[in-house]
């Protein structure tokens, strides 16, 4: 099986590029931007070149895209053309093709608005169920391409997996009010809790998604790190994050404060991996506790994979002390 890889030169492309080329398994990685992991350079909106691309292949796992960074930076229409239309290019051509499994990488910015709950309500609980609301650009373009997905999938039986991931990337918070108060091991150890995921288990989710997508046909998926919250701490989450992480945690507070780390002082969201756990039978190794195992132990948290990959950045060129510009 040749598993052809858009966006390889990016965070996730290279860790899956990485990591097939370690188990010696057949893949091509295609990227506007040259780079290590990329065998073929182009846009995936070239109907062409994806065609070329396409000849071969087997599985596609689509990683290309534009990210929220990228908000600030590009207009509607780049966000449509790679987004909308790079996925419809792939998606056409990988049905000409034959290929028997396409995986699509998408968000949790797709849930937009219903990630933030009012000021006296609960953290919010979030399954595949929720409703997204998307709030700009990417969130739209991205859910716009997982209905394209499915249906490819209705229309023309293509076996379509879409995982929508929470953060894995390794580059500081864009809010500056969370860089300032924490560095960025803290802040994404924090993360982990609820909406972080590191990038070994999303590449392991994907390539489960490539296995199980021809049995499943067509599915959505969470794929975030599994948090250790039930339903009812999610009023005291959105209170006092800091208590009911002692309370699950009773080494916490010790471990965090001899490193001089401090929990985020509420929670808004919890992603919940459960169905991805079931029906992928995905097994995601990080989360919480294993930060905890790692801080006692005086070693780093992180995957050595989520090492290798390191921080890629957004853009060719810097801005300042903010990782990337924002939008209001």
């Amino acid at each position: 099986m040749t598993i052809l890889v858009t966006g390889s030169a990016g965070h996730l492309g290279e860790a899956l590029m990485r990591s097939l080329h370690a188990a010696s398994r057949s893949a091509i990685g295609i990227d506007r931007k040259p780079s290590p992991f990329t065998q073929r350079v182009g846009d995936i909106a070239d109907r062409a070149f994806v065609r070329k691309a396409m000849r071969g292949v087997s599985a596609v796992i689509h990683t290309a895209t534009l990210h929220k960074p990228h908000v600030a930076t590009h207009s509607a229409q780049d966000f449509i053309d790679t987004n909308i239309s790079g996925t419809l290019a792939l998606l056409e051509e990988a049905v000409a093709a034959g290929v028997n499994a396409f995986v699509f990488t998408s968000t949790t910015s797709t849930f937009g608005a219903a990630l933030t709950p009012g000021t006296d309500q609960p953290a919010a609980w979030i399954t595949e169920s929720v409703a997204p609301i998307p709030k700009n650009i990417y969130g739209t373009t991205k859910l716009a391409a997982e209905n394209l997905c499915e249906l490819f999938h209705r229309k023309q039986r293509l076996p379509v997996l879409v995982l929508r991931t929470s953060r894995f990337f390794p580059e500081a918070d864009d809010h500056a009010e969370t860089r300032d108060a924490y560095d960025i091991a803290n802040a994404q150890a924090n993360e982990l809790l609820y909406r972080r995921a590191d990038i070994e288990d999303v590449v392991s989710a994907h390539l489960l998604a490539i296995e199980r997508a021809p049995a499943i046909g067509f599915g959505r998926y969470i794929i975030s790190a599994t948090p250790p919250f039930a339903a009812e701490d999610l009023a005291l989450l959105h209170r006092d994050a800091p208590a009911v992480v002692q309370r699950l945690f009773p080494s916490f507070q010790a471990l965090y404060s001899a490193h001089g780390w401090r929990m985020f002082p509420r929670v808004d969201r919890v992603y919940v991996n459960d169905l991805a756990r079931q029906e992928l039978g995905w097994q995601p190794k990080y989360h919480f506790a294993h930060v905890l195992d790692c801080l006692a132990a005086g070693q780093d948290f992180r995957s050595p994979l989520a090492l290798a990959v390191g921080a890629k950045g957004y853009h060719d060129t810097t801005f300042g002390d903010m990782p990337y510009p924002v939008t209001p």
